[in-house]
């Protein structure tokens, strides 16, 4: 398998700032990987969130992660203030690729990157369905 190089900040149409916080960091002084999830997470909903095209409590549609991995070049810590860089790498009728990377403050390359699958499912059935409009504009403005 082919190590990915760390992609430079502007790949990414959005940034979301991130505060590394003490329970980020694990044994080793550094923030754990499992971490790096929930940044990427909380990038996207936050990103979906102010653009109107999710309703974390009352939506029909919701994103379902079916797929997701990461790849690690140098250490974030606390405390430090990251920034997260959101784009879309596919856009399909019910599911989208995020590629996310973690920026350092002051830093022109990923210290992290990684990506997730949301497939979107009707909140009751659970069943893939078509992404609302509202939902589409947001994520198209984020296509790579």
């Amino acid at each position: 398998m082919t190590r990915p190089t760390p992609h430079h900040r502007t790949a990414y149409p959005y940034h979301h700032p991130t505060p590394t916080r003490w329970a980020d960091n694990d044994v080793y002084g550094h923030v754990n990987n499992v971490t790096y999830y929930a940044y990427f997470d909380t990038a996207v909903n936050a990103y979906l969130v102010a653009h109107g095209a999710l309703d974390l409590h009352a939506g029909e549609v919701i994103g379902l992660v079916v797929e997701t991995g990461c790849a690690y070049f140098a250490p974030a810590e606390f405390p430090e203030l990251l920034s997260v860089g959101v784009r879309v790498a596919r856009l399909g009728s019910s599911s989208v690729r995020y590629e996310l990377a973690v920026f350092r403050a002051g830093e022109e390359t990923a210290c992290a990157q990684g990506h997730f699958v949301h497939v979107y499912v009707d909140r009751g059935t659970r069943r893939p369905t078509v992404l609302p409009e509202v939902l589409r504009r947001a994520l198209e403005a984020l296509q790579s």
